[in-house]
């Protein structure tokens, strides 16, 4: 489809309450479009949070009775979990309306600003945040496609994953796991890491590759990662947290302070309240673009310093009877690990949780979840997990949670898998002694956050 944004006015979207969808919506609608949409979740007489959020922002909301999709539409939007056979998409195509992908969309409005991708296996909603904020404290204005809520927009009352600013440039997720982000040609691109996740490696790199040849101007890597490295442009144009590095943005000198970090970049100091060296490397790789769209570095660590963080991204929910709970969005082996190391800066103990989901995804990383997971426990600390997450459809469940609880077993670490997450709690309870740690890490399910909010009242 060779047409451009402006090419569209009513938009209607198919799953519309799901995060990439909603934020994608909200923008569209914070630009003058009419948008409405319909999901999945939106029942008859019942209260739905997403809902009323997107109405305040002049969405409207069906019933996914197909009764919002009508002549004057002229876009549909799906995505990539909305199969054919759904109504909605069958009288679309009866109306003739054109249907595309949330990916198609949202490379159709990075062409439309100047747009910067953030890409990587791990780490691209918080560093897009983070680069969010910098330019918005820099009054540069910017907008925001995100795949989470930032806090300091949920607290306007807002969704929390879009924003419309009055700037030039637009901060976007550009996602490796469906192969989308090689749609994208963004004015830059910035590539934080590579990790086995979703694909094969040879795979990742193929479609990183085609992400940095679509790139029109920046191309920035992480240098300090060893896979995306073979992939840098212009190693100035780079960072590191190797301080023997020759990239052109290290940071140093890192120390851990309970919830907030401290490091430096060049001669300037950042003071974050966050956790975990990985953090560290999120602000590194967004102070190195900004700095290279003429923001100072000091102007960056102002606007860091007030940083607020983005939702279940270990977001303390608070500390009761010296247990800190800490709630996080860690699903693959890589971005586990680092929760948990950056959690074993608060308390001599670490009691991680984690609910792995999908049954295919799960079996790929295996071997990778077991390797890393058993690498950072300390001796005291523990590792527990639920069964597997299955959102439906077709799926061979030939492999469990508890197969990777058995493995990390083996290796000599403190592992346990309750498989109802429901009985977690009373089964975890006696080994939650004062001043530790209990880290919740899952990802996809819609029911993880009430599940936080439970553990953290049943504590």
């Amino acid at each position: 489809m060779n047409k451009t944004i402006s090419d569209f006015q009513n938009i209607f979207f198919i799953g519309v309450a799901g995060t990439g969808m909603s934020a994608i919506a909200q923008y569209l609608s914070g630009i003058g479009k009419n948008i409405s949409g319909s999901d999945r979740y939106f029942l008859p007489d019942t209260y739905n949070e997403t809902k009323e959020k997107l109405e305040a922002e002049n969405i409207q909301c069906f019933l996914q009775d197909g009764a919002g999709i009508t002549d004057a539409t002229d876009l549909v939007v799906v995505s990539t979990a909305v199969e054919d056979t759904v109504f909605e998409v069958q009288k679309a195509k009866q109306l003739n309306i054109p249907i595309i992908k949330r990916s198609e969309l949202l490379a159709m409005i990075a062409k439309s600003k100047r747009t910067i991708a953030v890409g990587g296996t791990s780490g691209k909603s918080t560093t897009s945040a983070m680069l969010f904020s910098i330019l918005e404290y820099a009054g540069l204005q910017p907008s925001i496609i995100s795949g989470a809520g930032l806090v300091s927009i949920i607290k306007e009352g807002k969704i929390g994953n879009a924003k419309v600013g009055a700037g030039e440039w637009l901060v976007i997720e550009a996602d490796e796991s469906d192969g989308s982000i090689v749609q994208y040609h963004p004015e830059v691109g910035l590539l934080l890491n590579i990790d086995k996740d979703h694909q094969e490696i040879d795979e990742l790199m193929s479609i990183f590759g085609t992400f940095k040849a679509n790139t029109q101007k920046l191309f920035v890597v992480n240098q300090s990662s060893q896979l995306a490295k073979q992939l840098s442009a212009d190693i100035q144009h780079d960072f590191s947290t190797d301080e023997n590095s020759t990239a052109g943005y290290i940071a140093t000198d890192f120390h851990q302070e309970g919830l907030s970090i401290q490091f430096n970049i060049q001669h300037s100091t950042f003071n974050i309240d966050t956790v975990g060296k990985h953090n560290m490397e999120n602000a590194l790789a967004a102070s190195c673009v900004a700095n290279q769209l003429g923001v100072n570095l000091d102007t960056c660590a102002a606007a860091l310093k007030t940083y607020e963080g983005i939702y279940r991204r270990h977001q303390v929910l608070g500390n009761k009877n010296g247990v800190w709970v800490i709630d996080d969005y860690a699903h693959n082996p890589a971005k586990c690990a680092a929760s948990i190391a950056a959690c074993q800066y608060i308390a001599p103990k670490v009691v991680a949780w984690f609910q792995p989901h999908g049954y295919g995804p799960t079996r790929f990383l295996r071997t990778d979840f077991v390797k890393e997971i058993a690498a950072v426990l300390r001796p005291g600390d523990e590792i527990w997990m639920s069964e597997i997450f299955y959102a439906g459809g077709t799926a061979v469940k030939d492999i469990s949670a508890n197969d990777l609880i058995t493995d990390i077993k083996a290796l000599g670490k403190n592992a346990f898998f309750v498989e109802d997450r429901n009985a977690f709690f009373t089964a975890a309870r006696p080994h939650l002694t004062g001043n530790c740690v209990l880290l919740l890490m899952g990802a996809r399910d819609p029911g993880l956050e009430v599940f936080g909010k439970q553990v953290w009242e049943q504590l």
